[in-house]
Formats: structure tokens, sequence, C-alpha cells
């Protein structure tokens, strides 16, 4: 059977840390800024932990590089 290859749309999206956790970024901070208040944009911004239910189906997708 044939090696499994890396998703790269999910290499973009997801950074996998030292320990194995999964992180990424926020969503809704890429434009249209006007119209986004100072406070929802400062609370999405940064990175966070990915959610455990989905970090599984990720993990497949990132096949161990």
């Amino acid at each position: 059977m044939p090696k499994m290859k890396t998703s790269k749309t999910a290499a973009k999206r997801f950074r996998k840390t030292g320990t194995g956790k999964l992180k990424r970024q926020q969503a809704n901070r890429q434009h249209l800024f006007e119209k986004k208040s100072s406070e929802r944009t400062r609370r999405l911004d940064g990175i966070v932990d990915v959610h455990p239910g989905d970090a599984k189906k990720i993990k497949r997708l990132l096949a161990e590089r």
C-alpha cells in the first residue's frame, strides 16, 4: 500500500506543536474590518488550540511527515 500523502490544504491551516497538540488561526481576521468592532478583532487575534473532537481527523490529514 502506498504512503499516505499530506493534505496540503490542511498543512497550510494547522500547525503541530512539539507535544503533538494542533494549533489554528482564528477565522474572520482577513478583511472587512470596518464593520467589525475593535473588541471583536482583538478577540479573534492570535492562535488557538484545535477542538479535541476535530483533532483526530486533522492529524490524519496531516499524515505524519
